[in-house]
């Protein structure tokens, strides 16, 4: 990591860093997230859900250094076609559906175009079921504790869908480990989780990827190959 600069964590303590990115990739911000999350380490009852893609790396990361299972969670974030980055809210494959009202309001998006994109997103959450899952049972969640683990937080929409999912399938506890979120979405995150474990949480914040020197985007490939790794690892530390 970088620093120079000013910018506070999830703790409320100051950090020195620059505006130049932090970590140097997904795997390096979920190895430090793991180091704050020491307390779960080899804990029965305990599994990690990653949010693909950006976040299975960080997961990853994570159910290494702590012993834990690995799976992932499928929402997708809701976003008009020439802005991709634009969040108007998120989609899991629950159907659990979470708007933002603001920026709709903000850029007059019609119900009309709401409903078109939420299809086309329904129909790429069923594609990646069907690629990152297969005919294999995902982990259970019912009174477990469970480690949600994404590459960031800017407005919070496909993380609150995920929150909402896993309370419908009752989780015991939910911890959200991120490595960087938006200062005005930290609190509103916090306040409907168990636990917020965040590294930075800067006053500005444009995006996620200007907190990493490599954030290039993953393939599915990627994505299987390191569900499958993570796999074998468990399986050979004999947690499956």
């Amino acid at each position: 990591m970088n620093c120079n600069g000013s910018v506070v964590d999830g703790c409320g303590n100051e950090l020195i860093c620059s505006m130049d990115p932090l970590f140097r990739n997904r795997t390096e911000a979920g190895q430090l997230l793991a180091e704050r999350l020491l307390r779960y380490s080899h804990r029965a009852g305990v599994v990690v859900l990653a949010l693909p893609r950006g976040g299975v790396p960080v997961g990853q990361a994570i159910a290494s250094r702590l012993g834990l299972p690995l799976d992932i969670l499928i929402v997708h974030k809701l976003s008009l076609p020439a802005y991709k980055e634009l969040a108007i809210g998120a989609l899991s494959s629950d159907g659990i559906r979470i708007l933002n009202t603001g920026i709709i309001d903000e850029h007059a998006i019609s119900n009309e175009t709401i409903e078109s994109i939420a299809a086309r997103e329904a129909d790429e959450i069923r594609r990646r079921e069907t690629l990152y899952c297969g005919h294999r049972v995902g982990l259970a969640v019912e009174n477990q504790t469970v480690i949600l683990a994404d590459d960031g937080i800017a407005t919070g929409a496909t993380v609150r869908a995920a929150i909402e999912v896993l309370r419908r399938k009752k989780a015991k506890r939910i911890i959200v480990a991120i490595p960087t979120i938006a200062r005005a979405t930290f609190h509103e995150i916090r306040s409907r989780v168990d636990e917020l474990e965040a590294i930075i949480v800067p006053e500005q914040f444009e995006s996620v990827g200007e907190w990493y020197e490599d954030f290039s985007q993953l393939t599915d490939e990627e994505v299987c190959a390191r569900l499958a790794s993570a796999g074998a690892k468990a399986r050979s530390e004999g947690r499956t």
